[in-house]
């Protein structure tokens, strides 16, 4: 006989587990389901392990970047094996503590691949459950390359378990994994190449601050090759061999460790969503604007699995609220997209919010376009930073900032401040007449405006 809730999420990560919170705490009978250990990608796979990586890699590129600048002695070194160790002292005990604070709260967690069965049963590890509603919230997978020997490849999950760096490396493709993951590596002593089939890396950012990026990974020592597609990779007897060709010129690159780095998509495929008359379109679940199913009224979704907002952690947290909220008090609120911030924690970062230019000129908006290099400028000079520039963009006659678009010391954190001021409609000169603390990067805002 099945066991009955008033909802069953599947999934555990940031979106899963605010609205099984939420729901739990209104009174409702709640299950949570996940085949993966208890956490989610961006505590166990992603945002936070990366971000370890990232502050070493940090530390090592400013003391090099200061060397004859006050910075003497020997150079500072990534020890890989106690960074991952340092790593998992964050990652380690998150299924573990997830699990209790499931427990704790009166949720029912069970271990395993959930597949639906019906428009509201679901199965997993043998075990039936019957919902009132169901919520999907699993999260994101790599894309199917659809290359020969693509079972070679490792995922983004693979690489931040790695006990020990190889010698050399390929990232196939040049979005925000190839982007943070080659300047992880190559500081810490691989060498590097990246393959992208665009003619640029990062494509969601403004392609003026991704040349300044371009440039300083290839002074670092990474080999970018753009406008070049991956035909397939071999085993070899000392590694792998990848075939890629750019145009009508064909190449090979050897390398130790060969890295997904082409992009995710919704992780769908063993849900057996016919079975519960959930309809997708192209490998996405179709949705109304509450993130319920169109044909299945009794599944909503949320994250990285609904596809409707950027994929990203904060994201999926506000999809898991306004999901909890209409799936308690009926379809009342929609998601709020605007002004959201996206960082690819490179060294430097470069970070967006809004439009880019080029958007703000198609829609034929009136537009004030403030560009400039900023290397010279105190916030960057003080860390000898050359990889420093911005690009905002302002309505005119009403002041509106539109979009900003930042690569430096500090892009992750002043792009914030530019989100509050999209989000809440205020103006350039609301900015400018902030006193903002001195010396900060926040402080060179109005500079930018």
């Amino acid at each position: 006989m099945a066991k009955t809730y008033d909802l069953v999420v599947i999934g555990t990560g940031t979106a899963a587990s605010i609205a099984a919170s939420r729901c739990r705490s209104a009174g409702w009978r709640v299950a949570v389901i996940d085949h993966l250990p208890f956490g989610g990608t961006c505590a166990l796979r992603g945002c936070d392990p990366k971000k370890v990586l990232v502050g070493a890699a940090e530390a090592v590129d400013h003391a090099w970047r200061m060397r004859g600048r006050g910075i003497e002695g020997g150079q500072p070194l990534i020890r890989w094996q106690e960074l991952i160790a340092f790593k998992r002292s964050f990652t380690g005990p998150v299924p573990a503590m997830k699990e209790k604070s499931f427990a704790t709260s009166g949720i029912d967690a069970y271990h395993g691949r959930a597949r639906f069965t019906g428009p509201r049963t679901v199965e997993v590890a043998g075990v039936g459950l019957e919902a009132r509603l169901v919520l999907i919230a699993t999260g994101a997978v790599p894309m199917r390359l659809d290359i020969p020997g693509e079972n070679h490849l490792v995922t983004s999950t693979d690489f931040l378990e790695l006990d020990a760096l190889p010698k050399r490396i390929v990232l196939v493709g040049g979005g925000y994994i190839a982007a943070e993951f080659s300047h992880i590596a190559a500081r810490a002593g691989a060498k590097v190449t990246v393959l992208e089939f665009a003619d640029r890396m990062l494509t969601p950012f403004d392609p003026d601050l991704v040349d300044l990026l371009m440039t300083k990974s290839r002074e670092i020592g990474i080999d970018l090759r753009m406008s070049t597609r991956v035909e397939g990779v071999e085993k070899t007897f000392g590694g792998f061999k990848v075939r890629a060709a750019s145009g009508d010129k064909r190449q090979t690159v050897e390398a130790d460790l060969v890295v997904h780095a082409a992009g995710r998509v919704p992780d769908l495929d063993a849900l057996n969503l016919a079975a519960a008359r959930i309809d997708c379109h192209k490998q996405r679940l179709k949705l109304n604007a509450f993130l319920q199913s169109t044909s299945n009224p009794a599944v909503y979704a949320a994250g990285d699995a609904a596809g409707i907002g950027p994929p990203l952690t904060p994201v999926a947290g506000d999809d898991g609220r306004v999901a909890a909220a209409n799936m308690l008090n009926g379809n009342h609120e929609k998601s709020n997209y605007l002004g959201v911030p996206s960082v690819a924690f490179t060294i430097p970062p470069i970070a967006r919010v809004g439009m880019l230019e080029a958007e703000a000129r198609e829609k034929g908006l009136r537009i004030q376009v403030k560009h400039e290099k900023t290397a010279d400028w105190y916030t960057a000079r003080r860390v000898a930073e050359d990889a420093s520039g911005f690009k905002v963009i302002v309505e005119q006659g009403s002041g509106r900032i539109l979009g900003a678009h930042l690569i430096g010391p500090h892009a992750d954190e002043v792009i914030n401040v530019f989100a509050l001021a999209i989000h809440h409609g205020l103006t350039s000169q609301h900015l400018k007449s902030t006193i903002f603390g001195y010396p900060t990067a926040a402080s060179d805002i109005g500079y930018m405006l």
